[in-house]
């Protein structure tokens, strides 16, 4: 299942992306017989432990309720997958390869860092950010939904915790990043990180550490790689948060990328506005958008 959040007039309700169509979430939990409501949040926070279920039953409840379709994916504006997480926590050096270009040890435990809600951006969205900072840099990834609530989980029973996964581009601003010690003004930039356009269940996946991994800039490929080349495979990255924080339905965990960042290319490249950015995450989707 492709779960989705879109804009309704002045606001924003849950839905479910099938054969290219949007279907409100709210009138499919309604024909379920389950308690509706219209937040893709607030369905993971009351119904995460049912998501496999309602995963391989939407199919017939879209054939039996057709009132239920908001439009042709063309004609719906999609927002983030979430527009509302809890917690935005990010993964960095996370694959061999780009610990290797940075120059850095390999990390014993997973370097995490934070962003906000008000950074993400949907798949509809442009990319901001070319106005603060003259090195906008392209960061091809997996994001992991957290599903239900998770607090000292052990990594064996981590992806049960999980929703789905989805693309995110984890652009950062390199000459703001590198001003001191810390990341966050280079990680924040309002409106600078896509996510989406869906996350996709786990049911549908497979094995989340098989996934090719591919960053597009202009057509041109940057990034490739694979999620079995992660240090910390996202289970474990679950485990690992969980240990020390609690992690809500909806938190939004995005899991590094791989070797290829314009930064540490020669020459660098910078992202300019009208540039164009793909990550293609096998069997989850195409993430793209415009640097505005």
């Amino acid at each position: 299942m492709r779960m989705v959040s879109y804009r309704d007039g002045s606001d924003t309700r849950g839905g479910v992306l099938l054969d290219d169509a949007v279907f409100d979430l709210e009138g499919l939990l309604k024909a379920a017989g389950a308690l509706p409501v219209s937040s893709v949040r607030d369905f993971l926070s009351l119904h995460g432990n049912e998501i496999e279920a309602f995963s391989i039953g939407v199919a017939g409840l879209v054939e039996r309720n057709p009132s239920t379709r908001v439009g042709p994916r063309t004609e719906v504006r999609l927002t983030t997958p979430v527009p509302d997480p809890a917690k935005v926590l990010c993964v960095g050096l996370n694959y061999r390869d780009h610990v290797a270009e940075t120059g850095r040890a390999l990390p014993e435990y997973p370097d995490v860092f934070v962003k906000f809600a008000a950074t993400l951006v949907g798949p509809e969205d442009g990319i901001q950010g070319a106005d603060v900072s003259a090195n906008l840099d392209f960061e091809g990834e997996v994001a992991a939904v957290i599903g239900r609530a998770a607090r000292h989980v052990p990594e064996e029973e981590a992806l049960g915790y999980v929703a789905g996964l989805a693309p995110l581009n984890d652009i950062s601003a390199r000459d703001l990043q590198h001003r001191g010690t810390q990341w966050t003004a280079g990680k924040t930039v309002d409106r600078s990180t896509p996510w989406g356009p869906a996350f996709v269940t786990l049911d549908e996946i497979g094995d989340p550490q098989a996934l090719e991994l591919v960053t597009r800039v202009n057509g041109v490929e940057m990034q490739h790689s694979n999620t079995r080349h992660q240090i910390f495979p996202i289970a474990r990255i679950v485990s690992y948060l969980s240990s020390f924080l609690t992690l809500e339905p909806g938190d939004v965990i995005a899991t590094g990328t791989p070797q290829g960042i314009g930064a540490k290319r020669t020459p660098p490249i910078w992202l300019k506005p009208g540039d164009t950015v793909e990550i293609d995450v096998e069997r989850v989707g195409v993430l793209s958008n415009q640097v505005a």
